[in-house]
């Protein structure tokens, strides 16, 4: 809807035109479907987190190790098998010291976490949107926090996980030297999306920038 606007100045005559409006019944439908389903994704996280810590800090311990030169014998001499072995093996202890506990629950965490901060921020744009107000001051590091979180989860979340394993395989026999001593295998995904993200900020900076430029001529 256009509204003229006029400032009453005889000498110039000026009329200045604004667009004002309310977002469609169904694109308030899709940004509230939006907005409600990252609020139900992170609250799925926060329990996940929860069901995490029962399970590392109680007794036994599952610990997820990767192997390497362990053959799967059962397909040995399976007709077309060229080759089969175990990736992985999990570990249950019964004692493990809490340090190790930590790790563990913090590669199991930051993701979670990561996670809960971006259908956070999703469901605060999504609410901004609704309510015509996207390029306000807090949307810029409502999403550089979320893609912070993203590439710390996907670095850091990792890395205490390989620390954690390395110190669960010093527990195991000498003889146990199937396992992989030290083994940090890095996921690109979360980094990529952090990224994105990132540039996704600078969008939004820009527009408010724009925004803050238009209404101080006005």
């Amino acid at each position: 809807m256009l509204t003229k606007v006029d400032n009453n100045d005889s000498r110039y005559g000026v009329i200045m035109i604004s667009r004002t409006g309310r977002p469609s019944m169904a694109e308030a439908i899709t940004l509230g479907l939006v907005a409600t389903g990252a609020v139900s994704i992170a609250i799925a996280a926060v329990m996940g987190t929860i069901g995490a810590a029962a399970e590392i800090f109680g007794s036994p311990v599952p610990v997820l190790l990767p192997v390497h030169d362990a053959p799967m014998g059962s397909l040995a001499d399976v007709a077309g098998v060229a080759s089969a072995s175990y990736a992985e093996s999990v570990v249950s202890f019964e004692t493990l010291d809490a340090g190790t506990r930590w790790l563990l629950f913090g590669e199991r965490a930051l993701p979670a976490v990561a996670t809960i901060i971006v259908c956070m921020s999703l469901w605060w744009l999504g609410l901004s949107l609704i309510r015509q107000r996207t390029f306000r001051k807090s949307m810029v590091p409502v999403l550089g926090t979320a893609a912070i979180a993203l590439v710390v989860a996907g670095m850091v979340g990792p890395f205490l996980g390989t620390i954690a394993r390395a110190q669960a395989v010093e527990l195991l026999p000498a003889s146990a030297d199937q396992f992989y001593a030290f083994l940090y295998e890095l996921d690109p995904a979360p980094i990529g999306w952090g990224i994105a993200l990132a540039l996704v900020v600078s969008a939004f900076e820009v527009g408010r920038r724009l925004q803050r430029e238009t209404e101080g001529l006005v």
